[in-house]
């Protein structure tokens, strides 16, 4: 990380990068009203007003302070990871609208959604206050889009509540970032995989080890504690939601992967049959 910042101003936002960057075709786009500037991907994201709607843009190419890497290798990752949104297109997943090439970078556009990510303090806890109901809603998309991406082939990696954004005025969820999901078959190559180890099965961990259904079936699992338990303390006396739901999601977090369901599809169907079966406390 560089001490040296240069301070970019665009219509209703200032930020700072490490190096002097052209946003001219950002302008030319629309009004940007909103900039989330601190990523160590390489990526810079910014909200724009644009022809009467809000679009999202995320664009490498530029040095944000927080990045290490060259801006060559995040343009690569972005348009690797651009593939990944028309395929995987889901209700729960924020819609892809396009990408624009630009001499000095590339930009995915995607349309704007509103809400708060779950990744904060503040949004955390006001979301962990919403009735049980809403919170088993919004899981029921979670796990509803990874029945869909195991469906289609692929594997979450790096899914944790920075993955979230939650609208506490419409009441819905979206996911917002699937950024380094890979396609199935998914061997570990780097011993420790990127994500929050919150959420991130044991095997993760493990260089050389396939990721499939069952660690996707932990972080489902895992989520699931995040959002209606105790987090990383998966006590029964922080579980919100029900002895029956409890035991699913514990058994989706079992340290040997033989002992958590086979799929994310045979976790949900327990999971909805313990849901109309089992006791839920409201």
């Amino acid at each position: 990380m560089t001490d040296q910042r240069v301070t970019h101003e665009l219509d209703e936002v200032t930020f700072e990068l490490q190096e002097a960057h052209d946003f001219g075709w950002l302008k030319e786009l629309g009004q940007v009203f909103a900039v989330f500037d601190r990523q160590d991907s390489g990526n810079i994201c910014f909200g724009v007003r644009s022809q009467g709607e809000k679009l999202f843009i995320k664009y490498a190419g530029a040095r944000p302070i927080c990045f290490n890497g060259e801006g060559g290798e995040a343009v690569t990752r972005l348009k690797e990871a651009s593939l990944l949104y028309p395929k995987l297109a889901h209700p729960s997943l924020v819609k892809w609208i396009g990408e624009m090439e630009l001499p000095s970078g590339y930009a995915a556009v995607i349309r704007w959604e509103e809400g708060e990510s779950l990744r904060g303090a503040e949004a955390h806890a006001r979301f962990r206050r919403l009735p049980l109901e809403e919170k088993l809603a919004a899981l029921g998309r979670i796990f509803d889009f990874h029945v869909h991406v195991e469906a289609r082939g692929y594997v979450a990696v790096d899914f944790y509540d920075g993955s979230l954004l939650y609208d506490f005025e419409g009441g819905g969820l979206t996911i917002c970032d699937i950024d380094v999901y890979q396609q199935s078959p998914f061997v570990n190559p780097m011993g420790r995989l990127w994500g929050s180890s919150r959420f991130m099965s044991p095997e993760e961990f493990v260089l050389g080890v396939e990721i499939d259904g069952r660690s996707n079936v932990f972080t489902m699992g895992a989520t699931a504690f995040a959002l209606a338990g105790g987090g990383v303390d998966r006590s029964p006396d922080l579980w919100e939601a029900g002895e029956a739901l409890y035991e699913v999601a514990l058994r989706a977090v079992q340290a040997d992967r033989s002992l958590r369901y086979p799929s994310v599809l045979a976790f949900r169907t327990a999971w909805d049959r313990a849901a109309k079966g089992g006791t839920i406390t409201l």
